[in-house]
């Protein structure tokens, strides 16, 4: 008998459960949370569902405990909200550049422009990263594919330049 994979989030599942989350959390601080990733596609109907919600701002002990009882309540992942995605944070993004998606008294939830989801995507390449970046694009703003290449290189000048990138855009996203 195979086990069930992880509870698929949708966009109003989503938010419900951030909501439910902004009134676990204790009074008397607001949170901040920058999500990214396949939640901020599901968000804006890009994808219809996602495993989990990823942040890229650090997840505080209350965050955490808070999240996990949202978690119990509902058979999530106990990962379900995570900042997994902190470490792959574009330089160059900052919270006032993001728009709120929630902002209560105890949780503001941000999103970023969507360059920069794009940007992070583009960087990871995994094959779920790939899939995204089509839909993705039209949000972007971008006009061409060295532009976006320019742009993910800027967000991450360690990493040595892929020559092939903007052609692999041009064949396989920008249309």
């Amino acid at each position: 008998m195979t086990q069930p994979g992880p509870k698929l989030l949708d966009r109003m599942t989503i938010l419900a459960y951030l909501r439910e989350l902004s009134a676990a959390l204790p009074p008397g601080k607001q949170h901040r949370i920058v999500m990214v990733g396949g939640a901020f596609l599901a968000l804006h109907s890009l994808r219809g569902a996602t495993r989990d919600v990823d942040s890229i701002t650090r997840l505080d002990a209350d965050l955490r405990a808070s999240a996990a009882e949202v978690a119990a309540r509902h058979d999530l992942e106990p990962h379900w909200l995570n900042d997994n995605a902190a470490m792959f944070a574009p330089q160059g993004l900052h919270e006032d550049m993001c728009s709120p998606l929630i902002d209560s008294p105890r949780l503001l939830v941000l999103e970023p422009p969507a360059r920069y989801v794009f940007a992070m995507k583009l960087f990871s390449m995994r094959a779920a990263d790939t899939a995204d970046l089509l839909p993705l694009w039209p949000l972007t703003g971008f006009e061409a594919a060295e532009e976006a290449v320019a742009f993910m290189e800027g967000c991450y000048p360690h990493q040595e330049p892929d020559p092939h990138l903007a052609d692999y855009l041009r064949t396989h996203v920008v249309r």
